[in-house]
């Protein structure tokens, strides 16, 4: 086909990507103006190539004009004689489209029109195609697809950068355990088969003291026997953990409960419980999530009562219980030596997100982007987080998508929006790995677990960490997965995209865990707990320390009360009496309703009059917004040009 290979020639191919319909001449309307080009549809994406290639096109796999088919949420073709009609692989189009419009999961809306010069069937069967190939999609990883990640041009790489760890391993492990200085805690390679737990990852961090022997005595008391593990230590000898549900049928022994008492914590010193009670289940994320989306669709956005509308969804109110969540964990953990765990049911889900923030406000090197990406790989990729259930990525399970994890980018952008200078990214690095959470180009976020991930086979790549050296992703031994890791930025950005998702302003000082030893700091390891000893078991509920029996103990300890966590709503109301200084690292966000707010160029992409004023925080997207505005100025004078004589009355007109 003459058109598909025009189309293609301008754009890089997957290995098996083919093209099913093509149709010239069609014009993008965005943003940016209307854009002429060729419309593609393939068996994995819908592309759209400009004819004369503007400063917003990319010659990358990902740009402003394609989507991924599963990326795809709903297809609408529309007509001036008839109503929009939803398109599906069962329906059938009655008539010749002038507009079709994409909305996608990413929040965006590509509009596609066909003028009146003989496009009228070419129009009819790309519709079709792209409705069909919706329908049908799947991921390159079903198939076993491999991507060449020399197709990017070279990555750019930070003199002494430390690479992203993968966490797939054991070099990887010991390598941010020796980073933590986490004295007191192993490596256990007693899950590498995934035989104790198979969806947590192969290696875990326990106590030294506990052999791999008496761990296993541990896995069958916790709920998917997610046992409780070390995810971050603090300078000051605070550990944090997270663990799944306490097992209710489960009646362990002496030697189980000693056991037990030695992985909490609860020996040596006091162990904190915090459980996900005050955050938004995964219903409630997604049904905020679909109402979001409905509020931020073309023509809701006139609504006088958009902001009650707004506040109506929940969505700010989940992202403020989560960040009042972390600061009280954070808090806790720099100011008393104690092991804080974080305990959900699943321990697949919200631990996630709780684990990760406590990380972001607590540990600097977290907030660099190599940190940012090993956290992301630890705490939700190595850990099991279900991305395709949750992002809804597979349609046989429509009832499990919840995006947790785009509500943990959002609180991230909440933190930077407040602490500009305290993170080495920008907004346009989150906006995009928020949108390569959907693509199929990449192995991250294709797969439930490690397990999932290696056909539950033990032979893995010799090397698990990502360092772009010219954009190759290439692991050695690796038959498993062949497809790159989301951390290849050069496969779908351009050198000066890339640019802009490091941040100027960014002063990371030294690049490690927040100082152990600081005069201003109460929480230092000479802290003591008033009224409580080692060995104390305490539940942490709204900043309030609340002491409990050990879990499968009897007896009841004597009701009270320890306040040490309070909300900064608190803090705010006590008159006179100064606030005490947060420790040195410790970022304490503002949760209160006017400091949390909408993110206008994730959320708004869709509405372009929704965007005016608000496309350049910075000076780089400043200049982005120049080159767009000078783009839509060639666009109007083209068409200009090409106008008949007459129409050229109605011009003022329009």
């Amino acid at each position: 086909m003459s058109a598909a290979r025009g189309g293609l020639s301008a754009l890089p191919v997957l290995p098996g990507e083919v093209v099913l319909e093509a149709a010239r001449g069609v014009r993008h309307r965005g943003a940016g103006g209307s854009v002429r080009g060729t419309l593609l549809c393939t068996n994995v994406r819908v592309a759209f190539v400009p004819g004369a290639q503007s400063p917003s096109f990319s010659p990358f796999l990902q740009s402003d004009y394609s989507v991924a088919l599963r990326c795809i949420r709903t297809l609408v073709a529309a007509s001036s004689f008839t109503k929009p009609t939803v398109l599906t692989a069962t329906s059938t189009l009655s008539f010749i489209p002038e507009e079709l419009a994409v909305f996608c999961r990413d929040f965006r809306l590509l509009r596609f029109h066909f003028p009146e010069n003989g496009l009228g069937l070419q129009a009819f069967r790309v519709a079709n195609a792209i409705a069909q190939a919706w329908e049908t999609a799947t991921w390159p990883g079903d198939s076993g697809s491999h991507v060449d990640a020399t197709m990017g041009d070279d990555e750019d790489e930070e003199e002494g950068s430390p690479p992203t760890l993968l966490f797939e391993s054991l070099q990887d492990w010991e390598r941010e355990l020796q980073r933590l200085g986490a004295v007191g805690w192993r490596v256990s390679a007693v899950n590498e088969r995934f035989d104790m737990a198979p969806s947590l990852p192969r290696y875990l961090w326990v106590p030294s003291a506990l052999l791999d022997h008496d761990l296993k005595r541990t896995f069958a008391h916790f709920q998917e026997r997610r046992v409780a593990r070390l995810c971050w230590h603090h300078p000051n000898g605070s550990d944090l953990l997270r663990a799944a549900g306490f097992h209710a049928a489960s009646e362990p022994g002496s030697e189980d409960i000693r056991c037990l008492e030695v992985l909490l914590g609860a020996g040596c010193r006091p162990c904190v419980l915090a459980d996900t009670a005050e955050l938004p289940s995964p219903p409630d994320i997604q049904l905020a999530h679909l109402r979001l989306r409905a509020l931020c669709l073309p023509g809701a956005a006139a609504d006088e009562k958009w902001l009650s509308a707004l506040e109506g969804t929940r969505w700010l109110e989940h992202i403020r219980a989560c960040l009042r969540k972390a600061v009280e964990v954070a808090s806790l953990l720099a100011g008393r030596r104690c092991s804080v765990v974080l305990q959900e049911p699943s321990d697949r889900d919200l631990s996630c997100l709780l684990a990760s923030l406590v990380q972001l406000l607590a540990d600097p090197h977290a907030r660099s982007l190599r940190g940012f990406q090993s956290l992301v790989q630890r705490e939700w990729v190595a850990a099991g987080h279900p991305f395709p259930q949750r992002l809804g990525l597979r349609r046989d399970s429509p009832r499990e998508e919840s995006p947790v994890f785009l509500l943990f980018l959002d609180c991230t952008w909440q933190l930077l929006r407040q602490f500009p200078a305290a993170f080495g990214f920008t907004e346009a690095y989150l906006l995009a790995l928020h949108d390569s959470a959907f693509l199929p180009y990449c192995s991250t976020f294709l797969f439930s677990c490690q397990r999932q991930r290696g056909r539950g086979g033990v032979q893995q790549p010799r090397t698990q960490t990502y360092t772009p050296v010219s954009s190759r992703w290439d692991p050695p031994g690796s038959t498993v997965c062949r497809l790159p890791p989301v951390w290849a930025w050069g496969l779908r950005y351009s050198r000066q995209q890339r640019a802009r998702f490091r941040n100027p302003a960014w002063d990371p000082g030294p690049v490690g865990t927040p100082d152990a030893v600081d005069p201003q700091n109460t929480g230092t390891p000479s802290s003591t707990w008033s009224g409580s000893s080692s060995g104390a078991v305490l539940a942490l509920s709204k900043g309030s320390l609340t002491p409990q029996p050990f879990p499968w103990r009897s007896g009841r300890p004597p009701p009270r009360l320890l306040r040490w966590a309070p909300s900064l709503e608190t803090l705010s109301d006590r008159g006179g009496d100064p606030i005490p200084p947060p420790p040195r690292g410790l970022l304490l966000p503002c949760a209160a309703g006017p400091s949390v707010r909408l993110w206008r160029r994730c959320y708004l992409r869709g509405l372009p009059e929704a965007q005016h004023g608000r496309l350049a925080p910075c000076p780089a997207l400043l200049l982005e917004e120049l080159a767009l505005l000078q783009e839509r100025l060639r666009a109007w004078q083209q068409d200009g040009a090409h106008a008949e004589p007459a129409s050229s009355p109605l011009a003022p007109s329009r």
